[in-house]
């Protein structure tokens, strides 16, 4: 079956597994976490800093850490990070356990998790290219990494909301910094794995790798998708708390429901790109992504049902997944390999940068207007941008 072909690779299969465990594990965190700073504080304005700081060094750390990557032995440095996750998810463990969870702490916290977070995307992302012997399969490949990521945000969140009610929230850090050890288990069986390696100075590389990829006229277009996107319709996810306590008058469990909604949405978009095999006529796949944003915080912005809300959660994960990972294949596909830590490394700085931009903005105009009243701006910003998109030609390289 085409949809699971890169799955014959054994390292390929080995990274999976582990990829899966460890990224569950982090969802179930993110929701704990979302769930105890607003319980804890009733502070918008401090969900959307602990996010931006979770989220900003992939703006200023990403780019830098791609041209590192590419002088670097990428299997051995990504078992270390994974280390260094399990270090730094212990702690927040162990911080909730003295009842250390102070603003400081979380900032700091969040801060380190995100420099990590910069070097470890980036990493994976071109490591897969190195793990699947047949590049045919690559697309695939990057498809079914994505669906890891997004099966987890399906599953994760109402396992996260159960957890927390179950055993609480300490156990979820630890449950997430076991999975950091299952992630860097599966890379040390993979077999031994080489790449071309840059050479020069770091400042030198990054500079390089800058040049090569804004040279195509397609990559500045679907970048500038990609940060009008996550500056607004990924803003969701800072606001969540606030819709499931709040707006809908729920608790941990409502949390988990809407986030696993667009879990669903996102997990059903993989699954599509994973069985495709030509992704020339992209434009039309972007504009139809960016038309679900668009419906689904329209509904965002009128509605207090329930079950309304489910659906707008799911067309939000279809259209943000589908631009985001159609962008890592096209980009993966057209970049060769001695700049594609590099490559990838700006496109993820470009999507979770923005993403960090987006909800520390929309966390602090939520302590001064209604979040309803947001999602409507917002849904008006991108279908603008769709009107524009869908006018101007795209170049097709």
């Amino acid at each position: 079956m085409h949809t699971f072909s890169s799955l014959r690779s054994p390292n390929f299969r080995n990274y999976f597994i582990g990829h899966s465990l460890s990224t569950l594990g982090t969802w179930i965190q993110q929701v704990a976490m979302a769930w105890i700073i607003y319980e804890l504080t009733n502070s918008a304005a401090l969900l959307g800093i602990i996010g931006f700081c979770a989220l900003i060094p992939q703006l200023i750390v990403s780019p830098i850490a791609g041209a590192w990557i590419d002088k670097l032995n990428k299997q051995k440095l990504l078992i270390i990070i994974q280390i260094l996750f399990f270090i730094q998810t212990i702690s927040l463990g162990v911080f909730y356990h003295f009842d250390r969870f102070t603003p400081a702490v979380l900032i700091s916290m969040s801060l380190l998790l995100g420099i990590l977070t910069a070097i470890d995307t980036p990493l994976r992302q071109s490591l897969l290219s190195l793990i699947i012997e047949n590049k045919s399969l690559l697309p695939n490949a990057l498809a079914l990494n994505a669906m890891i990521f997004n099966a987890s945000r399906f599953v994760g969140p109402p396992i996260a909301g159960f957890l927390l009610s179950l055993i609480g929230a300490e156990m979820c850090f630890y449950i997430n910094a076991f999975s950091y050890l299952c992630l860097g288990i599966a890379v040390a069986r993979m077999s031994a794995v080489h790449s071309i390696k840059a050479s020069g100075k770091v400042g030198k590389v990054f500079i390089e790798g800058v040049k090569y990829m804004y040279q195509s006229h397609r990559f500045r277009l679907m970048m500038c998708t990609v940060i009008v996107l996550n500056m607004t319709a990924s803003s969701y996810v800072t606001l969540l708390p606030i819709y499931a306590k709040d707006i809908i008058a729920g608790n941990e469990k409502t949390l988990g429901i809407l986030w696993g909604f667009a879990g669903i949405g996102s997990l059903i978009s993989s699954l599509i790109l994973a069985s495709k095999q030509n992704f020339n006529n992209h434009k039309h796949l972007f504009m139809h992504n960016l038309a679900c944003c668009t419906v689904g915080l329209m509904i965002l912005g009128i509605s207090e049902s329930m079950a309304i809300l489910c659906f707008a959660m799911f067309l939000l994960g279809f259209g943000i997944s589908t631009t985001n990972i159609l962008t890592n294949i096209i980009i993966q596909n057209s970049t060769i390999e001695a700049f594609r830590g590099r490559a990838i490394s700006i496109y993820t700085s470009t999507r979770f940068g923005f993403d960090a931009v987006g909800g520390l903005v929309v966390g602090i105009l939520a302590s001064v207007f209604f979040p309803t009243h947001l999602m409507l701006v917002y849904a008006g910003i991108i279908g603008a941008y769709l009107i524009v998109f869908t006018i101007i030609k795209t170049p097709e390289n």
